[in-house]
């Protein structure tokens, strides 16, 4: 193994150059289909700059993001750059397609579950206290302006990762082309096929055995594949398992949702925001994805 820098490790691995870092609270991965070093190594490292830009950029733990600057300005009417008003416009969207099930307000709702270590439920008068800073419909969007409502907040965790690989991938694309499949955190977009001919093979995880895959292989040729799902974030208690998905409108994860989707889509957003839809449709997710012309894989 070569290694880069401690943060990032470059390999080749049956003749395709991988490289390994974490972004985002994830492991991420960027596999280069091609015989020369130079340009695998120049592909991996701009990708790992990128995922950590955005990192930066939207984290909610960072003073000098933009979340933190929207924050400060609450009550205030906020002009916002280009990339994150195109992020605002898609949640906007999001928000009013899905009924209100996808909301990137609904952050706050993490102060009432914790999902690693947690044996218990919230209180519920405190969980609907919680729910009433919860509604994008409260917030004055008008792009370029946001004006966030006093103890509101914003949480782009649900779409940052997933935007990372679609904005790495177009960086990759306008720039070569070789094939490259970018992985972050499970969130996937092939670049093009494989030199030798066919798709990268993609493995969906078994979520009743973490770690192993189910026996079903997909072949991706181009575009993305995102999963949704609780096998390592949810609460089992009394042999009710909540998952770490929770509808913006009540509070709570929803009942009879599947365990994982997964989906094939033109980028890693769409795929990501029809995975987070049909977990948020419940026993409803498998009407919800046979009507909307996608690839998909339900276990529930």
């Amino acid at each position: 193994m070569l290694a880069v820098s401690e943060e990032l490790h470059i390999e080749q691995c049956q003749g395709i150059w991988l490289g390994q870092f974490r972004a985002m609270g994830s492991p991420c991965e960027v596999w280069v289909d091609t015989d020369h070093e130079p340009e695998a190594r120049a592909l991996i490292q701009m990708a790992q700059r990128e995922a950590r830009r955005i990192e930066g950029k939207y984290s909610r733990y960072r003073e000098d993001s933009v979340v933190a600057d929207i924050h400060r300005q609450r009550g205030k009417s906020t002009e916002v750059d280009s990339e994150t008003a195109y992020i605002l416009d898609f949640a906007a969207t999001c928000f009013r397609l899905s009924g209100g099930r996808f909301d990137i307000t609904s952050g706050v709702l993490r102060q009432m579950w914790h999902f690693e270590g947690q044996n218990r439920l919230p209180d519920p008068h405190a969980l609907l206290e919680t729910l009433a800073r919860v509604g994008w419909q409260k917030v004055a969007w008008n792009k370029p302006w946001i004006n966030l409502p006093l103890g509101m907040e914003i949480d782009l965790g649900g779409l940052g990762k997933e935007y990372a690989v679609d904005r790495v991938a177009q960086r990759i694309r306008e720039r070569t082309r070789t094939p490259v499949l970018i992985n972050f955190g499970g969130d996937l977009y092939a670049t093009a096929p494989l030199r030798a001919g066919g798709g990268w093979r993609v493995n969906i995880e078994d979520p009743e055995a973490p770690g192993q895959a189910i026996d079903e292989t997909w072949w991706l040729n181009t575009g993305a594949v995102a999963t949704s799902g609780d096998t390592r974030r949810c609460i089992v208690l009394n042999g009710v398992r909540y998952g770490h998905i929770l509808d913006p409108r009540t509070g709570w994860p929803v009942e009879g949702a599947p365990r994982s989707v997964t989906v094939a889509a033109s980028t890693c957003l769409e795929a990501g925001m029809y995975t987070t839809l049909a977990i948020l449709h419940g026993p409803a997710a498998q009407d919800f994805l046979s009507v909307q012309g996608i690839k998909y894989k339900l276990i529930a």
